[in-house]
């Protein structure tokens, strides 16, 4: 299956970056083909602008710049989505991606305003990699924001055909070695089902 594996952490040396090798090395070893897009280290600019804004309904050049980005993600059979918990919300760095990438022509057909319809039927799987600094009691009490962008809204896109799986690891900041551990080898574990 082709993955688009979007990784979004601004410091090479953070426990994320133990788990993205972890988790691309559990794709990669059940065949998968994977396509990194760290949007840190690729330089994704998040900010729609007051000229993407503006043309952002005119799919004839809504995705002008953005080319390349949208046919990877048209390409992909499965999408993994891995960032930290920040403000209980993605990072902004992600948030741009969706703002700027899911969009009339490409996530979702808008021609009908009342009867929106996803347009990324290609994705079978979703997959979130997240972790959070509060205890999962706090993240719920909150309304866990990220858990629904990743197994609702992202899979809406998908259509009704595809499955999403949520791996969390929750209260990171206080987390023992054995459970960062346990949490990266339970992520590989996954990648290698997925």
């Amino acid at each position: 299956m082709r993955v688009l594996y979007v990784y979004c952490h601004p410091l090479p040396e953070s426990f994320h970056a133990a788990i993205r090798v972890e988790a691309l090395a559990g794709l990669r070893a059940v065949g998968h083909e994977v396509d990194l897009f760290d949007l840190y280290a690729e330089r994704f600019d998040p900010v729609l602008s007051e000229e993407g804004r503006r043309h952002y309904h005119d799919e004839a050049i809504n995705q002008t710049g953005l080319e390349p980005i949208v046919a990877r993600l048209q390409r992909a059979e499965a999408i993994v989505l891995q960032f930290p918990t920040w403000c209980f919300g993605p990072p902004a760095m992600l948030k741009g991606f969706f703002d700027r990438v899911f969009m009339p022509g490409v996530a979702f057909d808008i021609g009908d305003p009342a009867h929106v319809k996803p347009m990324l039927g290609n994705l079978r799987k979703i997959a979130g990699v997240v972790t959070y600094g509060r205890p999962r009691l706090m993240a719920l009490w909150m309304g866990d924001p990220p858990r629904k962008m990743v197994t609702r809204y992202v899979r809406w896109f998908a259509g009704r055909g595809a499955k999403a799986e949520y791996h969390a690891l929750y209260h990171l900041n206080v987390a023992s070695l054995s459970q960062r551990e346990g949490f990266v080898r339970r992520v590989r574990a996954a990648m290698e089902r997925f």
